[in-house]
């Protein structure tokens, strides 16, 4: 019963999943606290107000709704993702595309398919013979740029 529980915890991922836990958590107190030191007070300055919203609330029949926390961490969590896309999500997707090449994607000629003006049947589209009535046919010009192939002279 110990071993299972030792080899629980043990594995990568759920030592990952936990410094990845901590780490955020360090990074969510900085960002409330800078939210708290900085952003909270420019705010009050520019609408003439106190500035500290934790402390506001209102009254209705004797209940106190303290609605200023949730100001403050709703100011604490647009700066956390804002924080989070530009300084991480978008740098990595640069990286990431810098590093990985973009490969064309394969096209199969024969799955465009058109059908023979003489005996109906599906044909690919690049064909220029059918090859169920074996009638010569045109081949499609679009598909043939597709598929980088030269244009057929008669």
């Amino acid at each position: 019963m110990l071993n299972g529980f030792k080899d629980f915890i043990l594995r990568g991922n759920v030592i990952s999943m936990a410094i990845g836990l901590a780490v955020g958590a360090a990074f969510t107190a900085v960002v409330t606290g800078f939210s708290n030191a900085f952003i909270t007070p420019l705010i009050g300055l520019a609408t003439r107000g106190t500035g500290d919203f934790s402390k506001a609330t209102f009254k209705v029949d004797g209940v106190t709704f303290p609605y200023g926390l949730f100001i403050s961490a709703a100011i604490a969590f647009l700066i956390t993702a804002a924080v989070l896309y530009f300084f991480v999500v978008v740098p990595m997707a640069k990286v990431q595309n810098r590093f990985t090449k973009e490969q064309e994607e394969a096209v199969d000629i024969k799955a465009a398919l058109r059908d023979c003006p003489r005996c109906f049947s599906e044909i690919p589209a690049v064909a220029s013979r059918c090859g169920h009535c074996t009638s010569e046919v045109e081949p499609d010009s679009e598909a043939l740029s597709l598929a980088k192939l030269p244009a057929q002279q008669h």
